[in-house]
Protein backbone atom coordinates (compact mmCIF):
# COMPACT_ATOMS: atom_id res chain seq x y z
CA UNK A 1 0.00 0.00 0.00
CA UNK A 2 1.17 3.47 -0.84
CA UNK A 3 0.53 6.00 1.89
CA UNK A 4 3.02 8.79 1.88
CA UNK A 5 3.35 12.49 1.50
CA UNK A 6 4.91 13.54 -1.78
CA UNK A 7 6.78 16.83 -1.57
CA UNK A 8 6.89 17.05 -5.37
CA UNK A 9 3.19 17.99 -5.47
CA UNK A 10 2.48 19.96 -2.32
CA UNK A 11 2.44 16.88 -0.08
CA UNK A 12 -0.38 15.15 -1.91
CA UNK A 13 -1.44 11.97 -0.10
CA UNK A 14 -2.01 8.88 -2.27
CA UNK A 15 -3.69 5.78 -0.79
CA UNK A 16 -3.92 2.43 -2.59
CA UNK A 17 -4.15 0.58 -4.82
CA UNK A 18 -7.04 -1.81 -4.24
CA UNK A 19 -8.75 -4.02 -6.80
CA UNK A 20 -12.05 -2.67 -8.15
CA UNK A 21 -14.00 -5.03 -10.43
CA UNK A 22 -16.70 -3.12 -12.36
CA UNK A 23 -19.17 -3.78 -15.15
CA UNK A 24 -16.72 -1.93 -17.42
CA UNK A 25 -13.88 -4.27 -16.50
CA UNK A 26 -11.23 -4.50 -13.77
CA UNK A 27 -9.59 -1.38 -12.37
CA UNK A 28 -7.28 -0.45 -9.52
CA UNK A 29 -8.63 2.27 -7.25
CA UNK A 30 -6.61 4.93 -5.45
CA UNK A 31 -7.76 7.73 -3.18
CA UNK A 32 -5.80 10.95 -3.12
CA UNK A 33 -6.01 13.97 -0.88
CA UNK A 34 -4.88 17.46 -1.76
CA UNK A 35 -3.82 19.36 1.36
CA UNK A 36 -4.03 22.70 -0.43
CA UNK A 37 -7.78 22.20 -1.08
CA UNK A 38 -8.78 19.64 1.56
CA UNK A 39 -10.57 17.62 -1.11
CA UNK A 40 -10.49 13.84 -1.41
CA UNK A 41 -10.52 12.49 -4.97
CA UNK A 42 -10.44 9.06 -6.63
CA UNK A 43 -8.38 7.55 -9.44
CA UNK A 44 -9.38 4.42 -11.34
CA UNK A 45 -6.42 2.91 -13.20
CA UNK A 46 -6.44 0.17 -15.82
CA UNK A 47 -3.30 -1.63 -16.92
CA UNK A 48 0.23 -0.34 -16.56
CA UNK A 49 0.40 3.42 -17.06
CA UNK A 50 3.74 4.28 -15.42
CA UNK A 51 6.32 5.51 -17.92
CA UNK A 52 3.79 5.16 -20.74
CA UNK A 53 3.03 7.62 -23.52
CA UNK A 54 -0.43 8.53 -24.81
CA UNK A 55 -2.34 7.08 -21.86
CA UNK A 56 -6.12 7.42 -22.25
CA UNK A 57 -7.37 9.69 -19.43
CA UNK A 58 -10.61 11.25 -18.30
CA UNK A 59 -10.86 13.97 -15.63
CA UNK A 60 -14.45 13.78 -14.42
CA UNK A 61 -15.81 16.24 -11.89
CA UNK A 62 -18.28 14.86 -9.38
CA UNK A 63 -21.95 15.27 -10.29
CA UNK A 64 -24.21 13.50 -7.82
CA UNK A 65 -27.36 14.45 -9.73
CA UNK A 66 -26.12 13.12 -13.06
CA UNK A 67 -23.71 10.36 -12.01
CA UNK A 68 -25.83 8.89 -9.20
CA UNK A 69 -29.44 9.89 -9.85
CA UNK A 70 -29.37 9.86 -13.65
CA UNK A 71 -30.40 13.50 -14.08
CA UNK A 72 -30.70 14.67 -17.67
CA UNK A 73 -30.26 18.35 -16.81
CA UNK A 74 -26.60 17.85 -17.74
CA UNK A 75 -24.51 15.37 -19.73
CA UNK A 76 -22.35 14.26 -16.79
CA UNK A 77 -23.76 10.80 -16.17
CA UNK A 78 -23.72 9.94 -19.85
CA UNK A 79 -20.15 11.23 -20.19
CA UNK A 80 -19.01 9.15 -17.21
CA UNK A 81 -20.55 6.04 -18.71
CA UNK A 82 -19.01 6.76 -22.12
CA UNK A 83 -15.56 7.39 -20.61
CA UNK A 84 -15.59 4.20 -18.53
CA UNK A 85 -16.77 2.22 -21.54
CA UNK A 86 -13.83 3.53 -23.57
CA UNK A 87 -11.41 2.80 -20.73
CA UNK A 88 -12.82 -0.69 -20.36
CA UNK A 89 -11.93 -1.41 -23.97
CA UNK A 90 -8.49 0.19 -23.81
CA UNK A 91 -5.33 -1.69 -22.78
CA UNK A 92 -4.50 1.00 -20.22
CA UNK A 93 -5.85 4.27 -18.94
CA UNK A 94 -7.12 6.23 -15.96
CA UNK A 95 -10.19 8.10 -14.78
CA UNK A 96 -9.72 10.76 -12.12
CA UNK A 97 -12.99 11.41 -10.29
CA UNK A 98 -12.66 14.88 -8.80
CA UNK A 99 -14.65 16.21 -5.84
CA UNK A 100 -15.64 19.40 -7.66
CA UNK A 101 -19.43 19.22 -7.57
CA UNK A 102 -21.24 21.85 -9.61
CA UNK A 103 -18.07 23.00 -11.41
CA UNK A 104 -16.54 23.60 -7.99
CA UNK A 105 -19.35 25.43 -6.13
CA UNK A 106 -20.66 22.44 -4.13
CA UNK A 107 -23.98 20.64 -4.07
CA UNK A 108 -25.94 23.22 -2.06
CA UNK A 109 -24.95 26.07 -4.37
CA UNK A 110 -25.56 23.83 -7.37
CA UNK A 111 -29.15 23.23 -6.26
CA UNK A 112 -29.53 26.99 -5.76
CA UNK A 113 -28.22 27.46 -9.31
CA UNK A 114 -30.74 24.91 -10.57
CA UNK A 115 -33.50 26.94 -8.92
CA UNK A 116 -32.34 30.04 -10.78
CA UNK A 117 -32.15 28.07 -14.02
CA UNK A 118 -35.74 26.92 -13.47
CA UNK A 119 -36.62 30.62 -13.50
CA UNK A 120 -34.89 31.42 -16.77
CA UNK A 121 -31.16 31.90 -16.15
CA UNK A 122 -28.57 29.77 -17.91
CA UNK A 123 -25.85 27.87 -16.06
CA UNK A 124 -23.30 30.70 -16.40
CA UNK A 125 -25.56 33.52 -15.23
CA UNK A 126 -26.94 31.41 -12.36
CA UNK A 127 -23.42 30.92 -11.01
CA UNK A 128 -22.68 34.63 -11.30
CA UNK A 129 -25.86 35.65 -9.48
CA UNK A 130 -24.71 33.41 -6.64
CA UNK A 131 -21.33 35.17 -6.59
CA UNK A 132 -19.25 32.53 -8.37
CA UNK A 133 -17.36 32.47 -11.66
CA UNK A 134 -18.73 30.33 -14.45
CA UNK A 135 -16.24 27.58 -13.58
CA UNK A 136 -14.42 27.40 -10.24
CA UNK A 137 -12.53 24.16 -10.85
CA UNK A 138 -8.78 23.64 -10.78
CA UNK A 139 -6.81 20.67 -12.12
CA UNK A 140 -3.58 21.18 -10.19
CA UNK A 141 -4.20 18.16 -7.98
CA UNK A 142 -5.12 16.02 -10.99
CA UNK A 143 -1.87 17.02 -12.68
CA UNK A 144 0.04 16.01 -9.54
CA UNK A 145 -1.62 12.60 -9.46
CA UNK A 146 -0.80 11.92 -13.09
CA UNK A 147 2.81 12.83 -12.35
CA UNK A 148 2.91 10.63 -9.24
CA UNK A 149 1.45 7.71 -11.20
CA UNK A 150 4.29 8.14 -13.68
CA UNK A 151 2.29 8.97 -16.80
CA UNK A 152 4.50 10.53 -19.50
CA UNK A 153 1.77 11.88 -21.79
CA UNK A 154 -2.00 11.54 -22.11
CA UNK A 155 -4.82 11.38 -24.61
CA UNK A 156 -7.47 13.38 -22.80
CA UNK A 157 -11.17 12.61 -23.19
CA UNK A 158 -12.76 16.06 -22.99
CA UNK A 159 -14.71 18.73 -24.82
CA UNK A 160 -13.31 21.42 -22.53
CA UNK A 161 -10.15 23.21 -23.75
CA UNK A 162 -9.64 24.76 -20.30
CA UNK A 163 -8.75 21.33 -18.93
CA UNK A 164 -6.00 20.96 -21.51
CA UNK A 165 -4.67 24.47 -20.85
CA UNK A 166 -4.55 23.93 -17.09
CA UNK A 167 -2.94 20.50 -17.28
CA UNK A 168 -0.26 21.74 -19.66
CA UNK A 169 0.40 24.74 -17.41
CA UNK A 170 1.14 22.24 -14.62
CA UNK A 171 3.53 20.25 -16.80
CA UNK A 172 1.29 17.45 -18.11
CA UNK A 173 1.86 16.69 -21.79
CA UNK A 174 -1.47 16.28 -23.60
CA UNK A 175 -0.67 14.50 -26.86
CA UNK A 176 -4.24 14.58 -28.19
CA UNK A 177 -7.84 15.35 -27.34
CA UNK A 178 -10.53 12.67 -27.61
CA UNK A 179 -14.00 14.23 -28.01
CA UNK A 180 -16.61 13.00 -25.54
CA UNK A 181 -19.90 14.34 -26.84
CA UNK A 182 -23.00 12.36 -25.90
CA UNK A 183 -26.55 12.65 -27.30
CA UNK A 184 -28.53 15.68 -26.18
CA UNK A 185 -31.93 15.41 -24.51
CA UNK A 186 -34.83 17.82 -24.36
CA UNK A 187 -33.88 18.43 -20.72
CA UNK A 188 -30.26 19.43 -21.35
CA UNK A 189 -30.22 20.95 -24.83
CA UNK A 190 -30.07 24.54 -23.51
CA UNK A 191 -27.32 23.60 -21.06
CA UNK A 192 -25.22 22.04 -23.82
CA UNK A 193 -25.70 25.03 -26.09
CA UNK A 194 -24.59 27.31 -23.25
CA UNK A 195 -21.44 25.23 -22.75
CA UNK A 196 -20.67 25.61 -26.45
CA UNK A 197 -21.48 29.32 -26.78
CA UNK A 198 -20.40 30.73 -23.39
CA UNK A 199 -17.88 28.24 -21.99
CA UNK A 200 -16.09 27.51 -25.29
CA UNK A 201 -16.60 23.76 -25.11
CA UNK A 202 -15.70 22.01 -28.34
CA UNK A 203 -19.10 20.57 -29.21
CA UNK A 204 -20.92 19.96 -32.42
CA UNK A 205 -24.09 22.05 -32.33
CA UNK A 206 -26.32 20.09 -29.93
CA UNK A 207 -29.60 18.87 -31.40
CA UNK A 208 -32.33 16.73 -29.91
CA UNK A 209 -33.33 13.64 -31.84
CA UNK A 210 -34.03 9.95 -31.32
CA UNK A 211 -35.57 8.04 -28.41
CA UNK A 212 -33.68 9.90 -25.65
CA UNK A 213 -35.28 13.15 -26.76
CA UNK A 214 -38.75 11.68 -26.29
CA UNK A 215 -37.84 10.70 -22.73
CA UNK A 216 -36.51 13.95 -22.26
CA UNK A 217 -26.45 14.83 -16.96
CA UNK A 218 -23.10 19.85 -14.56
CA UNK A 219 -19.72 18.73 -17.35
CA UNK A 220 -18.48 20.07 -17.95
Amino acid sequence: MIRESLELCDNILLVGPARLPTRYGPFRIYAFQCPFTGEDHVALVKGQIARREDVLVRLHSECVTGDVFGSERCDCGAQLDAALTKLGKAPRGALLYLAQEGRGIGIANKVAAYHLQDHGLDTVDANRVLGFPADLRTYKCAACVLRVLGVKSIRLMTNNPAKIEQLESYGVRVSSRIPLQVPATAANIRYLRTKKSRLAHLLETPVVNGPRARRGSGRR
